[in-house]
């Protein structure tokens, strides 16, 4: 009876009505779409694991350090994917709730072109201005030929990287969640087969882990491409991508929380390579270990985040497509649920952080007892608020998908930029290189609080709403 009030207060366009996210139970829904984005994300973060346990263990803990180097360009890749990617997903999600489909499609064309535009300038730009980049990143003299080695081959792979990512939240906006895990799926595969050849066959040593990363990205680029040429469900026409500025800025505005929550790891993550570099060459560690070991855990970290954020990134046609709907109960429920997991996983990760951590670093190849002790207090204090870590994130997917696109970037800045980002520069000032790890925790509780003030009373403007 409650779901028949819903209804009738909702949306009550026939075609709307049709839609299996306007009536189908939502703890199914969840699952639909949910799982198949939690794979692809892990799948996403697979290709950066994989390429850290082989090269720890086939070049060492400079290769490894080297990946860390080469981390803030696929964050900025993920961050263009996601801008153009999830604004355009959300769009088209409100637009078909709201029973505006051929708009609905025609954003879709313009998210697809932008993503290969933007795809091809950044991978010119890395290759042009490489060295320099890799000093800004924070490179130290001993790992900069293997970051050459490493950006400078994975480069080539950006344009299919950036398609990918937000392609495939396209597709899953498109009802074929199955299909974009696929296509993550099949490049992570080849990946991890082509990372153990090209090594310890062929010899290539970094070079072989990042021509795998290029293949693999390769091939899930080109069934991003072969899914909207044959089995899409939206009626997609040539002449629809041409980009039109008017949808574009729409893309952008439900887009950006994401980007910038990107932009911000990536800012985080220079400023954290050169504070460890600065701050590890006065400590026993040297800077080379700390930029190891962070590189190491922060992979680590990201199949973690990779399930908070692919939960929220499945819930997002859900929660759009009925906040557009105006059916504001299952927006509430599907939010509740989806807080439900994304708790449940923060508290199974932080005790296997605090139990096993010098045994997860083993996994990523061997070092000195100086490596796994800075490795280990690390991971203690650095991941201690793990049990609450999801729920910034899924806040700002959240906000976004509703069209709240301010509140999405205020909760997306809250953490990277407004809280951690000063205090890796203010702490080791009094504290050294532990100062690093103490700011983590204090950032993850202060932005876990902002997020869920901002969650409760945006929940609560929908209760009044019914």
């Amino acid at each position: 009876m409650e779901d028949v009030r819903r209804e009738r207060k909702g949306n009550e366009n026939p075609e709307v009505l049709k839609n299996p996210l306007a009536y189908e139970n939502v703890g199914r829904l969840i699952a639909k779409f949910a799982v198949p984005a939690i794979i692809s994300m892990l799948v996403s973060s697979l290709y950066n694991i994989v390429d850290q346990i082989f090269i720890g263990r086939g070049v060492g803990m400079l290769g490894n350090a080297a990946t860390n180097i080469a981390f803030p360009v696929s964050i900025i890749c993920t961050a263009t994917a996601l801008l153009l990617g999830i604004g355009s997903a959300s769009n088209f999600n409100l637009e078909s709730g709201a029973g505006r489909q051929e708009k609905a499609e025609r954003i879709v064309g313009t998210g697809l072109s932008m993503l290969a535009v933007c795809g091809g300038c950044i991978a010119a730009a890395v290759l042009i201005f490489l060295n320099p980049l890799l000093d800004i990143f924070g490179v130290t003299p001993d790992v900069l030929p293997y970051a050459q080695d490493y950006l400078g081959i994975t480069a080539y792979g950006i344009p299919f990287l950036i398609l990918t990512t937000g392609g495939n939240h396209l597709i899953r906006a498109d009802r074929s969640p199955t299909y974009s895990m696929a296509c993550m799926l099949t490049g992570a595969v080849i990946n991890t087969v082509l990372d153990p050849v090209f090594i310890f066959v062929f010899h290539w040593g970094i070079e072989g882990a990042a021509w795998a990363t290029v293949i693999g990205q390769i091939v899930s680029g080109i069934l991003v491409i072969v899914y909207f040429s044959r089995f899409r469900h939206l009626n997609l026409k040539p002449w629809m991508l041409k980009p039109q500025p008017e949808y574009l800025r729409a893309i952008i505005s439900l887009g950006m929380a994401a980007c910038v929550n990107q932009i911000a790891m990536a800012a985080v993550q220079i400023t954290m390579n050169n504070t460890l570099r600065h701050y590890g060459a006065s400590s026993m560690y040297g800077s080379d270990i700390p930029l190891a070991c962070v590189g190491v855990i922060s992979k680590v970290n990201m199949v973690f985040m990779s399930i908070c954020i692919g939960t929220s990134q499945g819930c997002q046609p859900l929660w759009g497509f009925n906040y557009g709907a105006e059916n504001y109960g299952r927006v509430r429920e599907a939010f509740q649920k989806a807080l439900q997991v994304s708790l449940a996983v923060g508290i199974s990760f932080f005790l296997c952080f605090q139990m096993f951590p010098r045994q997860i670093v083993s996994i990523f190849g061997t070092g000195s007892e100086e490596y796994f002790h800075f490795a280990e207090r690390y991971f203690k204090i650095f991941m201690l608020m793990t049990f609450i870590n999801g729920i910034q994130p899924m806040c700002s997917g959240f906000f976004t998908s509703i069209g709240k696109a301010g509140l999405g970037i205020v909760v997306s800045l809250t953490r990277q930029v407004i809280f951690l980002l000063p205090l890796i520069l203010i702490f080791p000032v009094f504290m050294g290189i532990d100062g690093v790890m103490y700011a983590g925790p204090i950032a993850d509780g202060a932005a876990a609080a902002v997020a869920a003030g901002f969650a409760v009373r945006e929940l609560g403007a929908m209760r009044r709403k019914e």
